[in-house]
């Protein structure tokens, strides 16, 4: 059965469905992060960690949730009403024998899928895991660095797909300019193999040089994890151009 439709007929209300609707300029992304039917306990550490990283801008659900199938015919429907309930894209985790410590990642367009990345979580290390002087730990809601390593990320569709999915879901709040100094952290993404990407998250440490730039060292704060990517849905191509529909400034002139 699908959601039903209920048309707003009070000024509020009205108000609160433009909110949520699909903008030419969209809001800072939230994500929601969600669990299935049974989850290992490796599985809820990841959730967990990815949750710490998007503190600020990120929802967690510690319940179980039947029902919720992303790549199957009707396994979405939950997906969406949480999706449209919380205005969130989403993360989503679940364990099963025949794929154990699964993750989806996912976007939503108009509260619909818009796409999915499905990866089983390898070699997991946890924040607690790592030793380093808790100054350098980043700062909640600071913009990231990201680095692709790896020819993979450019010549392989899952591997090229899930960098899209990781740049959407990390990026942060879109914005014009950006004060370096303020830049503590870097997400590393080194594609080992054409299906598996090694993944972990560094604080940035800057150190005089000697010159006018100051050197930039890495130390790495957690987590890291391989992801081995497994299955992977692109999005209709029609929703894709109404999805991509860029903004014209209206009090801009063309020269």
């Amino acid at each position: 059965m699908g959601l039903e439709i209920i048309i707003p007929k009070s000024d509020r209300a009205k108000r609160a469905v433009e909110k949520h609707a699909p903008k030419l300029i969209e809001n800072g992304k939230k994500t929601l992060i969600l669990q299935g039917t049974k989850t290992s306990n490796m599985l809820n550490n990841v959730l967990t960690g990815l949750y710490h990283l998007k503190r600020g801008s990120a929802i967690r659900y510690t319940r179980k949730n039947d029902n919720i199938i992303p790549f199957e015919n009707g396994g979405e429907t939950s997906l969406e009403f949480y999706s449209l309930k919380t205005d969130c894209s989403l993360f989503y985790g679940a364990h099963s024998k025949k794929r154990p410590n699964n993750l989806v990642l996912g976007r939503t367009y108009d509260h619909h899928i818009y796409d999915l990345v499905e990866v089983g979580v390898e070699n997991f290390k946890s924040m607690k895991d790592f030793s380093y002087d808790k100054k350098l730990a980043p700062r909640v809601g600071s913009k990231p660095f990201f680095a692709f390593i790896g020819e993979g990320f450019e010549s392989v569709e899952e591997l090229k797909h899930l960098k899209e999915v990781l740049l959407e879901l990390f990026r942060g709040e879109v914005i014009e300019n950006l004060n370096l100094s303020g830049v503590d952290r870097v997400y590393v993404c080194t594609a080992t193999s054409s299906n598996t990407v090694f993944f972990t998250h560094c604080a940035l440490r800057l150190k005089i040089s000697g010159t006018v730039v100051l050197r930039m060292e890495l130390v790495e704060v957690g987590p890291s994890m391989d992801l081995v990517v497994r299955r992977h849905r692109l999005p209709n191509e029609g929703v894709t151009k109404q999805a991509m529909r860029k903004s014209i400034d209206p009090h801009k002139k063309n020269v």
